[in-house]
């Protein structure tokens, strides 16, 4: 193949010359090699592209994009030349697999999905979704990731499971960092959402519909096992991991306690939302103080859920909470309360007609090791209650 500089002293030697045999011996070179570059330009074509041969596999292409097309681009090209060798093509396999990528690559043209910016309003939209976390004592945890969209105000929670309280309870700790409510969230498809699908429409959770009607805000999920229309959640996922759980980029140590974990999600929550975003050109918490004339007052109390899960407190004042038992307030025999956890704590809450408020607190324990305190206290209901909970697990 020759070079451009040589390909153009050619191309001058003819057109001084207007003979092959003059401008091959000008140039030194072979006559037929400036007749072929003469009539290549002739033509309007490129000069350096060699011409295409014919090829044994030419006379199955099409059979070939008939595969790939049914095969939405996932057939292989051994299983291709096994079937034309079968129709009599005697090229080899080499052959086949320059087809098969050609007529893939055709076909993904075709078939590319197509992207679009993602314009939004300040105070309509946050998103969030749920990454893996550290482990602490052996156990996995979980990383709650929210992202309110215009702003692109971060929020990272640290918990040890995805079950429905967590989730309400996450989403209440959320709304409350953001100090306002937005018109709509955007998470995907989990059992704590969505039940399944009728017809492709979602059959939202009835718990989760009731705390979306408690904090004003209307809950949709992306497209069934298309994780890419959660748009900037999964952003928000992939840099808490990178920054929070230990690997060999980030040279973190592993983490001795839940707290330490929770101080981490805070500082990288921190960072995430002082330093200026890319897209935007400015920070977080500088763009977020703008949203959150747009958003709406969240409930001076969490839902129910948000406390955990219920209990019935025992004649003998304790509840069972994974197979171990809590002391309460004895006032609250026969009564029912929440619990839920938080870091390495069992909190239990009761979430009385005046108001809900925390009745006992206690350090996780395992079954026949009962958390009894000495002095459960009085618990007036009839107090003054106390706001609702931040600390979520």
């Amino acid at each position: 193949m020759k070079v451009n500089e040589e390909i153009m002293e050619i191309l001058e030697a003819f057109d001084l010359t207007h003979s092959n045999e003059a401008a091959a011996r000008l140039a030194g070179c072979d006559p037929k090699t400036v007749a072929r570059y003469v009539a290549a330009r002739e033509c309007g074509g490129d000069p350096v592209m060699a011409a295409r041969r014919d090829s044994a596999v030419d006379p199955y292409r099409d059979k070939i994009e008939e595969w790939v097309d049914h095969s939405d681009g996932d057939i292989r090209a051994d299983v291709c030349h096994d079937k034309l060798v079968a129709m009599g093509y005697e090229g080899s396999a080499r052959t086949t697999r320059r087809a098969v990528a050609q007529a893939k690559a055709a076909y993904q043209r075709g078939h590319r999905r197509v992207y679009r910016p993602w314009v939004v309003e300040p105070g309509l939209w946050f998103q969030w979704d749920w990454g893996a976390g550290p482990l602490i004592w052996g156990r996995p945890t979980q990383l709650w990731c929210a992202w309110l969209a215009w702003s692109r105000f971060r929020v990272i929670i640290p918990t040890w499971d995805k079950t429905l309280p967590t989730v309400i309870a996450c989403l209440d700790e959320t709304l409350r960092a953001f100090k306002g409510t937005p018109t709509y969230a955007l998470t995907d498809n989990e059992k704590t959402v969505t039940t399944g699908r009728v017809a492709g429409i979602a059959l939202r959770h009835p718990d989760i519909v009731a705390a979306s009607r408690h904090y004003g805000c209307v809950i949709h999920t992306c497209q069934a096992a298309d994780p890419e229309s959660k748009s900037g959640s999964e952003a928000t996922v992939r840099i808490a991991k990178a920054d929070i759980v230990p690997t060999t980029a980030n040279l973190r140590d592993a983490y001795e306690s839940f707290g330490e974990l929770e101080g981490a999600c805070q500082k990288a929550m921190d960072r995430f939302n002082a330093r200026e975003h890319r897209e935007t050109s400015r920070a977080p918490n500088d763009m977020i103080a703008e949203e959150r004339l747009r958003l709406h007052p969240v409930p001076a109390q969490a839902h129910t859920l948000a406390f955990g899960t219920d209990r019935t407190v025992n004649d003998d004042s304790t509840i069972r909470f994974g197979s171990a038992r809590y002391s309460v307030p004895h006032i609250l025999t026969g009564e029912k309360v929440w619990a839920r956890v938080s870091g390495d704590e069992l909190v239990i809450v009761d979430a009385a007609p005046t108001g809900a408020r925390e009745a006992a607190r206690h350090k996780l324990t395992t079954p026949g090791n009962p958390r009894i305190s000495d002095d459960p206290g009085a618990h007036d209901r009839s107090a003054e209650p106390a706001s609702a909970p931040q600390d979520t697990a």
